[in-house]
């Protein structure tokens, strides 16, 4: 950012890195500039619009560029901020975990569905009270008292799912499990940032290795990697270069994962129980196939997102 007679404000530090980094590639050059500069004055987003006449110190403009310096080189925004807000929560997330993205909301959303109370379907509706006119509207029925349920988010990286569904299912237990301690210890951190570590255990496992083998779940909840090999030498740089491999390759066919993930499932869960995985239109067929060839396991119809694209499978374990 060159020296010039005219004064550096919040409005012209802002404009002039949005075209910067409009060169150098970024795909939202004024939201990352924005949320980059906020991050660097200790502000809301919103505040810098109200700021733009206000003067850029040498300090704040020195400790900009070296945040802008990095974004250039493709560092993600969420990494040199240290978080990312998901479901309305915020959460810390490093290098160590991938960065929370709005296709996992529809696999929390299931969940949630899946999780709550269900009405009672064998209580017939009743009218408002007991002296109501024959034609009073029938009043809904009432859900069933809300049982405990057990949650595993397998691979749960920053913590998002387990941590979500601890907020919205509050009769839930949840288990986070992560082959990486550096990711759980991040999940341990997030959890007990959004009030909710009371309820979750954190496991260091792969899989369900590490936990006791008569431990059952009604529910597991699962972003594990799916991305083809082939598929990663494609990816964004910023993704590619920042975000753990270990999270995002799926191996040649993208199942690798996946594949051990559903026979470990299918003897995980209590009978009724469900299991649901965020995966990429682009296996979903493959993924149907290995639910199909679990006997254990009945296929329940794929999830797609607002765009129509498949994105969430779903199993139940049979069994009365």
């Amino acid at each position: 950012m060159s020296t010039t007679d005219q004064p550096w404000t919040i409005g012209r530090l802002l404009n002039w890195t949005t075209d910067f980094l409009k060169e150098k590639g970024a795909e939202s050059p004024r939201l990352d500039a924005e949320v980059l500069l906020a991050h660097v004055r200790g502000c809301k987003r919103i505040e810098l619009y109200t700021s733009f006449e206000q003067p850029a110190s040498e300090e704040l403009r020195t400790k900009f560029r070296e945040l802008i310096k990095q974004r250039a080189a493709g560092k993600p925004v969420a990494y040199l901020v240290g978080h990312r807000e998901f479901f309305s929560l915020p959460f810390t997330v490093t290098p160590d975990v991938l960065i929370p993205r709005p296709e996992t909301e529809l696999l929390v959303v299931r969940a949630i569905d899946i999780a709550k109370p269900q009405p009672r379907v064998n209580d017939p509706p009743e009218r408002d009270s007991n002296d109501a006119a024959p034609d009073a509207p029938l009043t809904k029925p009432t859900p069933a008292p809300a049982k405990p349920i057990a949650i595993a988010d397998v691979g749960t990286g920053s913590g998002i799912v387990a941590i979500t569904l601890a907020k919205h299912v509050p009769h839930a237990t949840l288990t986070m499990i992560d082959v990486s301690p550096a990711a759980l210890a991040i999940a341990k951190k997030n959890a007990e940032r959004n009030g909710v570590s009371d309820r979750i255990t954190a496991i260091e496992s792969d899989l369900f290795a590490a936990l006791p083998a008569e431990q059952k779940f009604d529910l597991i909840a699962s972003n594990p990697p799916y991305i083809t090999s082939a598929e990663m030498q494609e990816l964004a740089v910023d993704v590619r270069r920042y975000e753990p491999t270990l999270a995002l390759d799926g191996g040649p066919e993208g199942t690798t994962v996946i594949e051990r993930l559903i026979g470990q499932a299918a003897e995980r869960l209590r009978p009724g129980g469900w299991l649901l995985m965020e995966i990429s239109p682009t296996i979903v067929e493959r993924v149907e196939q290995l639910l199909e060839a679990d006997s254990r396991l009945q296929r329940e119809p794929t999830q797609k997102d607002i765009a129509g694209l498949a994105r969430v499978v779903q199993a139940r374990r049979k069994g009365a």
